[in-house]
């Protein structure tokens, strides 16, 4: 019977990301064509001039190209995954929500361009959290409230917040574990759209994570592996293996629009909800501090922007308008772009450090 199981979801997983895949092949020549005759291009605006030179070459690239890998997961999703289970429905429930807020986010921007604004900003940031934060309370509060076949001994595992190289396990109450689910999808999301700077680097290095989870999900809802690899038994959890799988195959194949020279840019439209869905399967899968291990490069890069911003404040004199900066620039791919290294480098290298970050996230797993 185990062995009918884990066939059966292998098969489904491999279906998933073989689908999703070619989902976004399929679609990509045709959304890549109608973006460019709609003019749905991306002007690239910094507030650094050196930087606005080294990008210049992208301005009219289309942009909104997430909107292939939203559809492929979704597709992938609706044709191997359990829709009967509760965590892929809420799952489902995130990713359309932040599709359309990213979708609503790039189309301002556009707008704002086509009226001859010279600096488009989007959506306010406040109206980009609020409804960020909406989903996340309410996904928190129903995913705590449901998950009762995960009960070991009166206690509920998928209750409490777990800590890597270590067995301690923090009993959460509703209040803290929506608060977390809050911190660590809006969180994810965001450090998401900040990596979505260069070409190739947030697709590549979004395959890196959800390859971890991927793997962490289908132990985590497995009783037998849960209890080997010490971790908190979630039922029904490995499911989530099937998301895992579509977010692999559709950045797949949307890198082979989007690696160097990107012919499509993956935007807000592709990049919040994104970040929110690998937040959500962490929340799910009882492991949000090992995606601050997994997704390093996401960390290091929301990161440099919340010390760029703080460090200037606080040495800004009084009165005075300008303050002093830790890197060349924030987010920290373009410290490194300006420091003469050419994007590709950069976009390489930081892949090399999710690999390596990865690789110690999975090590943790048996580091108790």
């Amino acid at each position: 019977m185990i062995y009918l199981f884990y066939r059966g979801l292998i098969l489904r997983m491999a279906g998933a990301a073989v689908v999703s895949f070619l989902v976004v092949m399929v679609l990509a020549p045709r959304m890549i064509r109608m973006l460019v005759r709609k003019k749905i291009g991306d002007r690239p605006e910094f507030d650094h001039a050196d930087l606005n030179q080294l990008t210049r070459h992208k301005a009219n690239t289309p942009t909104m190209g997430g909107l292939l890998i939203v559809i492929a997961v979704l597709v992938s999703v609706l044709l191997f995954a359990n829709t009967r289970n509760y965590y892929v429905r809420m799952a489902l429930v995130a990713l359309v929500w932040l599709g359309v807020l990213g979708l609503a986010d790039d189309w301002s921007k556009l707008r704002q361009g086509s009226s001859g604004e010279t600096r488009r900003v989007g959506l306010r940031m406040y109206q980009k959290l609020l409804f960020q934060i909406a989903p996340a309370v309410i996904l928190g509060i129903f995913t705590y409230s449901y998950g009762r076949e995960s009960m070991v001994d009166g206690v509920n595992p998928a209750h409490s917040f777990y800590l890597p190289f270590t067995r301690w396990a923090i009993p959460l109450g509703v209040g803290a574990y929506t608060v977390l689910t809050v911190l660590t999808m809006v969180g994810t999301s965001n450090a998401v759209n900040l990596t979505d700077g260069m070409d190739g680097l947030a697709a590549g290095c979004l395959v890196i994570v959800a390859v971890v989870l991927l793997l962490v999900s289908e132990i985590v809802g497995v009783r037998a592996w849960a209890r080997f690899f010490n971790l908190p038994l979630v039922a029904g959890a490995a499911e989530m293996t099937i998301l895992c799988a579509a977010i692999v195959g559709s950045c797949l194949g949307f890198l082979w629009y989007n690696a160097h020279p990107a012919q499509v840019f993956m935007g807000d439209t592709g990049s919040l909800p994104l970040g929110g869905l690998i937040g959500y399967i962490a929340v799910v899968t009882r492991q949000e501090a090992l995606l601050l291990i997994a997704g390093g490069v996401f960390v290091m890069e929301a990161g440099s922007v919340l010390l760029q911003v703080g460090y200037f404040k606080l040495t800004k004199p009084k009165g005075g308008i300008e303050g002093k900066r830790l890197f060349r620039v924030a987010p920290l791919h373009h410290h490194f772009h300006l420091g003469g290294w050419a994007e590709s480098k950069v976009v390489v290298r930081f892949w090399l450090l999710g690999i390596l970050f990865a690789a110690l996230a999975l090590a943790t797993l048996k580091l108790r």
